[in-house]
């Protein structure tokens, strides 16, 4: 498994598991005995997707059957919108390390650049969440958090925080797909050490996916003799961009993390960007002051 070598020091494989929309016990359980078996070791939850106790469970269940321990899986959590704030924030960190049953967490990201309840130019935005960063640092400082970050931020909001922290953001997770490519976010990243990770790497959840069925992504998994997800995902860690496919059918768990066996020619990654509409399929944080 390959994997990337954080700001902070710890090392983050380039897949995880995504779990959007994953709830009831016996179907993250399900889904994470799957993934371990498939060679996952990397689990990305949030306190909004409401399954961080069952993922607990199943991880203090499962990782002694497959000989695993709990330094071997990076668990990434998230601050929902509704806990920013000093104080806040340091509370709903602490009811995820209690919900997932663990000491640390690998990562914990602050999930959105906004509060809820505010409106998106609501000024407050900005202090709400630099109290929530401030909340992360002493964590982190702690050992409670191994690395911290931030998800939906775009280049303005992490201008705002480069120049008012002590602790850097180890990861941006934020869309990312051939119909969204944000190429200056990037390179951002880049320039400022930042692993970028992106989430909705095969589109929407919906039955109506436009990239899924995109007619030139469909002609390259022909082509590779590959899944338009193997695809998809590998044009994202061939640009060395983290990826986080949310599946709960055994047979596309171990076939998204199958990426690492191929490797697409520089001209089929150039026509994969070019199919770039800046499509947001999920939230766009643009607004968002």
């Amino acid at each position: 498994m390959f994997r990337v070598r954080l700001a902070a020091g710890n090392d983050i494989p380039c897949i995880g598991l995504g779990t959007f929309k994953t709830k009831g016990q016996d179907l993250v359980f399900k889904t994470i005995e799957a993934a371990l078996r498939a060679g996952y070791r990397s689990i990305d939850t949030a306190s909004v997707y409401k399954n961080e106790v069952d993922i607990g469970n199943a991880l203090k269940t499962l990782l002694p059957k497959f000989g695993l321990k709990r330094d071997d899986i990076f668990i990434t959590s998230k601050l929902g919108p509704k806990d920013q704030g000093a104080g806040k924030c340091r509370q709903a960190c602490l009811k995820s390390l209690e919900n997932l049953q663990t000491d640390y967490l690998d990562l914990y990201l602050i999930h959105w650049p906004g509060t809820q309840g505010k409106k998106p130019e609501d000024q407050s935005n900005k202090d709400l969440r630099g109290e929530s960063w401030k909340d992360l640092e002493v964590l982190y400082k702690e050992g409670k958090l191994r690395s911290i970050g931030v998800s939906n931020y775009e280049e303005s909001h992490l201008k705002d925080l480069l120049s008012n922290c002590s602790v850097q953001p180890s990861v941006l997770q934020i869309e990312y797909h051939p119909h969204l490519v944000q190429t200056s976010l990037v390179d951002f990243c880049k320039e400022h050490n930042i692993h970028f990770q992106a989430y909705s790497s095969l589109g929407t959840t919906t039955d109506d996916n436009k990239l899924l069925s995109d007619a030139t992504v469909l002609s390259l998994a022909e082509k590779y003799k590959k899944t338009v997800a193997q695809i998809l995902l590998r044009w994202a860690v061939q640009q060395n961009i983290g990826v986080i496919p949310k599946s709960t059918n055994p047979v596309h768990i171990c076939e998204n993390i199958d990426i690492f066996s191929f490797t697409l020619s520089e001209s089929d990654l150039e026509t994969l960007s070019n199919l770039d509409t800046q499509k947001h399929y999920c939230w766009n944080p643009a607004s968002v002051t």
